[in-house]
């Protein structure tokens, strides 16, 4: 879920050159948001699996809890950094504060102890919120209101995004998986330094810097799957490290005729950062509430984990399953983001009554389509959670290089530990994931075991993909249909038959719907350990993205063309506000698959095929939800599209 929003109401920097009619500072900004979501999707990808395998141990509903509320707060930070940029900062500073907030919080991520790790989380959750809404900020800058290229350089922009989220999983992530977390979340805090240094040194320290560091991370990737030689790996990487490279030369050839002009994103009234406050100067007092703001969202996220606001008696009070999400609704973030929430709506629900009834209707529509942008989203976030731990545990990752045979009974065999001993008996008991990872920390994969009749079929190799790089597939296939999906939208609007923005909305959540179906499906077929061929996950992910495709890039265009003037930016709020729920309660969601360390032995996750139903039924269950939301909103869109007023 990686968007960039067209901002309107960015004062207009002029540019002397251009590079393919875009102004050229524009590539300037798709490399420096480019490694800083490569940074956030590298911890993203990470998150989860170190919180349970890492030092830390967490059960999967603590984890859980941890990755919703930092994902949650992420989305709600960057109201307050938007704001603060608007009236104090501007757009540049607030940048490269949030930058440097955001590099040190990965770097701290490499350090194994609680305080540094809820710490970090602080930092990324702070300078997110300062980073995220200001640099799409300065992109709307460089174009004059109503541009026709403005749309074309948020798509190139965007492009940039997710090309950093397409680079993480497989450089931090298969870092982090095979050599190390703290070298996966080092590689992060890399990524994050290159970005800043992209925006503020000279140019033409930048031009160098960018191409050079395309040419880093491309042989990189290359290198490591030539050292392990996985064929399915070595052609994915090739991909993107082409694109990379692409990029990196037109960067590079752009900035050698204009650098990002030094007007762009500067603060309203550079007089009023010189003003004292108590002695400091404001620019200053700033940049220290930022930093006293750290430690009260770290421990707001370290409270979430195990605190929950409602009682214990009032939940066995209620249905099970209604207890169960009330309960974890109830934690510190959740209900932090309830009161902020109800208070956007009641202020939006009011205004609506002091508008025209054209604008009142409009902005019931926004409010509804937010509603269903959230139930998208909240699905959609299962990638970082539920099936993050689903592909670790019940998809198949493997080319296997043989299997045992009925030749190889009686006999000792010695062989690499992979997730193909998932399953298996060794020792009196099920060989688990839990053990394999156990054997990993230890470096004791090398291992003999004495073939039984039982193994026969267990498959042998000595290559796995990590389950972490599954979550390239999204914006890898983004970057692949992204174009052709908005050139289909203008043929269709050439034939008069491009479907309104509510239709598009429904359509994205079928084939969300439709992705759910084809892991519920696949775990319905599961071989006879419990395990599921990578191919249902990659189908089920390109359902995702085009679903994705369908939805998000009209969502914020549609914000801003609905709602009231005086209210677009409350508006704009609300809509990442929603997104924010929607990580709150893809969490929720996510821990009713929680099978790893809930009781008996600590931190034991059971073999696949006791795993399997779980995940098959929840992902059923939404994949279910996802249509019946899309039917609803169908059967509306007639509604809507009245009340929208001639708007599309």
């Amino acid at each position: 879920m990686s968007s960039a929003a067209p901002d309107s109401g960015a004062t207009y920097v002029a540019t002397r050159h251009t590079l393919f009619g875009h102004p050229t500072g524009l590539f300037a900004l798709f490399f420096a948001e480019m490694w800083e979501r490569f940074s956030y999707y590298g911890m993203r990808a990470l998150l989860t699996f170190y919180m349970q395998k890492g030092f830390l141990s967490y059960s999967d509903t603590e984890a859980y809890r941890v990755y919703g509320a930092y994902t949650s707060l992420v989305y709600m930070t960057p109201f307050i950094g938007g704001m603060v940029a608007d009236r104090f900062l501007g757009a540049r500073r607030a940048v490269v504060l949030g930058g440097f907030l955001m590099a040190a919080g990965h770097l701290l991520m490499t350090l194994e102890y609680d305080l540094p790790f809820f710490t970090a989380l602080g930092l990324l959750i702070v300078g997110n919120g300062f980073f995220k809404p200001n640099i799409s900020t300065i992109v709307g800058s460089l174009y004059p209101h109503g541009s026709a290229q403005r749309d074309g350089g948020f798509t190139i922009f965007y492009m940039g995004i997710n090309l950093g989220a397409a680079l993480a999983p497989l450089l931090c992530g298969y870092v982090g998986e095979k050599l190390g977390w703290h070298y996966g979340f080092g590689l992060a805090t890399i990524g994050m330094l290159v970005g800043i240094a992209v925006f503020v040194v000279p140019t033409l320290i930048a031009r160098t810097l960018i191409l050079l560091g395309a040419l880093v991370a491309a042989v990189g990737m290359i290198a490591l799957q030539l050292m392990h030689i996985d064929p399915i790996l070595l052609a994915v990487n090739g991909v993107v490290a082409l694109a990379l490279v692409f990029s990196g030369c037109v960067a590079f050839v752009a900035l050698g005729r204009e650098g990002l002009p030094d007007a762009a994103g500067q603060p309203p009234d550079p007089e009023l950062l010189r003003r004292t406050v108590a002695g400091l100067r404001l620019e200053w007092a700033v940049y220290s509430l930022a930093l006293f703001g750290v430690p009260l969202v770290a421990g707001l996220v370290y409270l979430n984990r195990t605190t929950t606001l409602i009682p214990d008696a009032v939940v066995k009070s209620l249905p099970e399953i209604v207890g169960f999400v009330a309960k974890e609704a109830s934690t510190p973030a959740g209900m932090l983001l309830l009161v902020i929430g109800a208070a956007a709506l009641l202020y939006l629900l009011v205004e609506s009554f002091r508008s025209t009834l054209v604008e009142r209707q409009r902005l019931w529509v926004a409010l509804i389509l937010m509603g269903f942008s959230l139930q998208f989203w909240t699905f959609f976030e299962q990638a970082g959670t539920s099936i993050n731990n689903f592909t670790d545990r019940n998809v198949d990752r493997i080319v296997e290089d043989r299997r045992v045979t009925d030749a190889d009974v009686g006999k000792p065999l010695t062989f690499t530990l992979t997730q193909e001993q998932l399953g298996y008996p060794q020792g009196g008991k099920l060989f688990t994931l839990d053990q394999l990872d156990a054997a990993r920390a230890d470096d004791s994969v090398e291992v003999t075991w004495q073939i039984g009749r039982e193994h026969v079929g267990m498959g042998l190799a000595t290559n796995e993909i990590p389950a972490s790089t599954f979550q390239s597939a999204n914006p890898i296939f983004i970057l692949l249909f992204g174009t052709l999906f908005s050139m289909g939208w203008r043929a269709l609007a050439g034939m008069g038959l491009e479907p309104n923005t509510p239709v598009k909305f429904s359509l994205g959540l079928f084939q969300l719907a439709a992705g759910f179906g084809v892991l519920w499906w696949g775990a319905g077929h599961c071989d006879a350990r419990g395990m599921v061929g990578m191919g249902w996950l990659i189908l089920a992910y390109l359902l995702h993205t085009t679903g994705e495709l369908c939805l998000s890039p009209v969502g914020l265009s549609m914000i801003t063309k609905l709602s009231p003037a005086r209210l677009v930016s409350t508006t704009m709020g609300a809509w990442f506000l929603a997104t924010a729920y929607s990580s709150l309660f893809a969490a929720i969601i996510a821990a009713l698959t929680g099978v790893g360390g809930e009781g008996g032995e600590e931190g034991a996750i059971p073999a696949p095929l006791e795993t399997i139903h779980v995940y098959g039924t929840v992902f059923g269950q939404i994949g279910a939800a996802a249509t019946v939301s899309g039917v609803v909103l169908l059967l509306i869109s007639p509604i809507l599209v009245k009340w929208m007023h001639g708007e599309k």
